[in-house]
C-alpha cells in the first residue's frame, strides 16, 4: 500500500504545471538544455591551472569567448583590468597576477655517503595543487623539521629551522611571518586541510589547496602534500631518521590584467532593456577545479547557448530586458567589475549565481538554492525557489515511476532525483558582493555543499554529473526568464506565490519566537519579520509598478497572517544610549569589509584592533562572526539605529549581545565605511 501510495503521489507530481511561464517556454528550455555538453566545457576547463591574471586563466576565458561566438553572440568581449598589487577598487586592491614554470619536490636518499634523488614529491607538470599560490622562485636543499601548527613562538621552540624546510599542518600563509621571516626558513612544505566535512578524513592521499599572503614582501614558496605523505615524514623523524629534501621553484608574483570575459543577449523594450538579469560564476581555481567552479561557468555558458539557438530559431521570444553572462575571477572580480564598471551595477536588477552545480553521489553533494541576506528583502528568491521545488517534484517522480513530464536527464548523466534544498543566507560566493549594501543586487545562488573534494586533487570531471548541471541550468534560465519578462501582467500569479512563500516563512518565524529566552527577543523577531513580509512587495517596483490596490491588498494578507501569528505582549526594555545612535554608509568605498586576499578593515583599522572586534569572532545559533559583520554593515540605512540593526542580526543569525554591534559600527566609523547620522564626514577614505 505504501509504495502504491507513493507512486500515485509521483505520478501527481509528474502531471503539475510548471509556475509562473508559459508551457512553451518550459518545454523550449527544457528540451534544448544540455548537461553532456556543459560536461563537456567543464573537461576543457579542468585542464587549466586558473589562478587570477595568470596565462591558464586567460586560455579558459579564450575558450568561453570562441564559445558564445560559435553560438552567434556579437557582443562577447573580454573586460582588463590592471592586477598590480596596488590599484583599489572599491573594497579590493587588485593582487599581482601570479604564475609558475616549474616546481619539484624531491625526497633525497643517502648513497654512497652521498644525498642523491630518490623519490619526487611533487611536481608543478603532474599536480599543479602541489606548489602553493603565490610561491615565489627559490631552491633549497636542506632537512626538514616538523613544527606542529607553525603558527605559534612555541611551535619552534627548541628547534633550529633556519635555512631548512618546515613540515606544518597550517596554511603556509599563517606560518611565512613566523617560519620565514622570523625564523629564517628556507620554504614550508604543508599538508593543511581545509573545508572540514564528514569525509575530509577518508582519502589522505589527497593533496589540498594551499596560498601564501598575495601581499606578502617577503619571498618563499611553498609546497602542498597530502596527509598520508606528511604521516610517512614524521614516522622517520620520529625514529630519529633525518629527511632531507631538495625543493627547486620557478615562479612569480607579477603585473598583468585581469580578465572578465562577458556577453549580453540585448533585451527588446526601448525602456526595460535598460536592466539587466546577470548570470555569474567563479572562473578562477587550481587545476582541476572540476566542480569548483567549472561546473557553474560551465552551466552558464550552457544557459547562454539556449538562449541565443531558442531566440534564433523563434522557440522564445528576444527577452524584453537584457540578458548578461559573467565569468570572472571569485568575489575580487565582481567586486571590481561592479565598482570599475558602475552602469554595469546600475543596470543588473538581478542575478543568479552558479558556484559548485554538478556534484554527484562520490562527492556527496547536496545541491542548495540560497537566498539573498535578510537585509536584502525580495521577490527573486522566492521565483527561485518555485522553479527548484518543480524540478524537484519532476525529478523524484521521474525516479520514482520512470515517469514525467520533465525529466531533466542528460544522457550521459544520472536519474536520481535532484532533491534540492532551498535555506536562507549563507556566504562564500560572489552573491555576496552583488548583495552588498553597495550595490543592493538580489540573486538566486546555486551551490553543493557538501563537497568531500572541494579545494582538492580529486575535484575531477568524472565526478560530475551532467544531469545535475542540466537541472541547475533550467532553474537558472527559467527563473532568469521570467525576471527578464516580468510586467504588470504578471502580478497575479506572482502574488499568489508570494502569499505561499509568506506563509512558510512565517511557520519558521513562529517556531523561532516559541524558542527564544526574552520577551526583548521574540519581539524584535515579530518586527523583523513583519518588515521583511512588507519590504517583498516594495523589491517588485524595481521591475514593474505595483499599483495602490495589489498594496492593499498585499496589506490585508499580511494583516491576515500578523492575526495567525500572533504578537508577544510585554514592555519593551530599557537599551543604553548607543543604541539610538543612527549610521549611514558613506558611498565609497563600495563592496563588501572582506573581499579575496584583501580584508578592508584589517588593512586600514590594523590587525591588532580589527581581530579585538567581538563581533568578528561571534557564534550565534545560525551563523558566524563572517555573517554577523556582513549583514551588520548592510542593514545600515540611515534609518535604522544599532538596536534595530542588533534586532535584525539576532532574527536572521540568533541573539547577539549589543555592545559587539555598536563597537563593530563605531569601528566602521573609524575608516570612514560609516558616518554617524547627521554628520557629514565621509568625504575621505584612508
Amino acid at each position: 500500500m505504501l509504495i502504491a501510495a507513493l507512486g500515485a503521489s509521483a505520478s501527481t507530481a509528474a502531471a503539475s504545471v510548471a509556475p509562473l511561464l508559459p508551457e512553451a517556454a518550459v518545454s523550449a528550455l527544457a528540451s534544448e538544455i544540455d548537461g553532456d555538453r556543459a560536461k563537456r566545457d567543464i573537461e576543457v576547463f579542468s585542464l587549466h591551472h586558473r589562478m587570477r591574471a595568470s596565462r591558464p586563466f586567460h586560455a579558459s576565458t579564450a575558450h568561453i569567448v570562441e564559445e558564445l561566438q560559435r553560438a552567434g553572440f556579437k557582443t562577447a568581449e573580454i573586460l582588463r583590468f590592471p592586477a598590480d598589487g596596488k590599484t583599489m577598487f572599491g573594497t579590493q586592491k587588485s593582487r599581482l597576477a601570479w604564475d609558475a614554470e616549474f616546481a619539484e619536490l624531491w625526497d633525497l636518499r643517502q648513497h654512497d655517503g652521498q644525498w642523491v634523488r630518490g623519490e619526487r614529491i611533487a611536481s608543478w607538470e603532474s599536480m599543479p595543487l602541489s606548489l602553493a599560490q603565490d610561491s615565489d622562485s627559490g631552491e633549497a636543499t636542506a632537512e626538514l623539521v616538523d613544527v606542529g601548527s607553525g603558527t605559534a613562538e612555541s611551535d619552534y621552540a627548541g628547534k633550529d629551522v633556519r635555512g631548512k624546510l618546515v613540515l606544518v599542518s597550517s596554511q603556509p600563509e599563517a606560518v611565512q611571518s613566523l617560519a620565514v621571516d622570523r625564523f629564517g626558513a628556507a620554504g614550508i612544505v604543508s599538508y593543511a586541510q581545509n573545508q572540514p566535512n564528514a569525509w575530509w578524513g577518508d582519502d589522505q592521499t589527497l593533496v589540498r589547496w594551499g596560498h601564501l599572503d598575495s601581499f606578502g614582501a617577503s619571498k618563499t614558496f611553498a609546497f602542498m602534500i597530502s596527509v598520508k605523505q606528511a604521516r610517512q615524514f614524521q614516522a622517520r623523524l620520529a625514529a630519529q631518521k633525518p629527511v632531507r629534501l631538495e625543493a627547486i621553484v620557478r615562479a612569480e608574483r607579477h603585473p598583468a590584467e585581469y580578465e572578465i570575459a562577458t556577453a549580453t543577449i540585448p533585451g527588446s523594450d526601448p525602456k526595460l532593456s535598460q536592466q539587466e538579469i546577470a548570470f555569474s560564476c567563479h572562473l578562477d581555481h587550481p587545476r582541476p577545479g572540476a566542480n569548483d567552479n567549472a561546473s557553474g561557468c560551465a552551466t552558464i555558458l550552457e544557459v547562454a547557448r539556449t538562449y541565443a539557438k531558442l531566440i534564433d530559431e523563434g522557440r522564445l521570444p528576444k527577452p524584453l530586458r537584457t540578458l548578461r553572462f559573467i565569468w570572472p575571477p571569485e568575489i575580487e572580480g565582481t567586486t571590481i567589475l561592479l565598482n570599475a564598471h558602475p552602469e554595469i551595477a546600475r543596470r543588473i536588477v538581478s542575478v543568479v549565481h552558479m558556484d559548485m552545480v554538478g556534484g554527484n553521489s562520490q562527492t556527496k553533494a547536496v545541491f542548495h538554492v540560497t537566498r539573498s541576506p535578510a537585509s536584502l528583502p525580495n521577490f527573486v528568491n522566492d521565483v527561485g525557489e518555485a522553479f527548484t521545488q518543480f524540478v524537484n517534484e519532476q525529478s523524484y517522480a521521474y525516479a520514482a515511476t520512470g515517469r514525467a513530464r520533465y525529466p531533466l536527464v542528460a544522457a550521459g548523466g544520472g536519474r536520481e532525483a535532484l532533491l534540492a534544498q532551498t535555506q536562507e543566507f549563507e556566504p562564500g560566493s560572489d552573491h555576496q558582493v552583488y548583495a552588498d549594501s553597495s550595490f543592493r543586487i538580489p540573486g538566486i545562488y546555486m551551490n553543493d555543499w557538501p563537497d568531500r573534494y572541494i579545494h582538492t586533487t580529486g575535484d575531477l570531471p568524472a565526478n560530475i554529473d551532467s544531469t545535475k548541471l542540466e537541472r541547475a541550468g533550467f532553474i537558472g534560465a527559467a527563473s532568469a526568464w521570467y525576471l527578464a519578462n516580468l510586467t504588470e501582467q504578471n502580478l497575479p500569479d506572482l502574488l499568489a506565490l508570494l502569499e505561499r512563500q509568506t506563509l512558510k516563512r512565517a511557520g519558521i518565524a513562529m517556531e523561532r519566537r516559541s524558542a527564544a529566552a526574552t520577551t526583548d527577543q521574540r519581539q524584535g523577531l515579530e518586527r523583523f519579520r513583519r518588515s521583511y513580509e512588507a519590504a517583498i512587495v516594495d523589491s517588485i517596483t524595481r521591475f514593474t509598478p505595483v499599483s495602490k490596490e495589489v498594496r492593499a491588498q498585499r496589506q490585508r494578507f499580511l494583516t491576515q497572517v500578523d492575526a495567525l501569528v500572533g504578537t508577544t505582549a510585554g514592555k519593551n526594555p530599557t537599551r543604553p544610549a548607543d543604541a539610538g545612535v543612527v549610521y549611514m554608509r558613506c558611498a565609497v568605498p563600495k563592496g563588501p569589509m572582506s573581499v579575496f586576499g584583501y580584508d578592508y578593515v584589517t588593512a586600514h583599522l590594523g590587525a591588532e584592533r580589527a581581530s579585538a572586534l567581538a563581533l568578528a569572532n561571534y557564534e550565534g545559533l545560525r551563523g558566524s562572526g563572517e555573517q554577523y559583520t556582513y549583514e551588520a554593515l548592510n542593514f545600515v540605512d540611515g534609518n535604522r539605529n544599532v538596536g534595530d540593526i542588533r534586532d535584525a542580526l539576532s532574527a536572521e543569525f540568533g541573539p547577539v549581545p549589543l555592545e559587539h554591534v555598536a563597537d563593530y559600527l563605531r569601528a566602521l566609523t573609524e575608516i570612514k565605511v560609516l558616518v554617524r547620522g547627521g554628520t557629514n564626514s565621509c568625504t575621505t577614505t584612508p
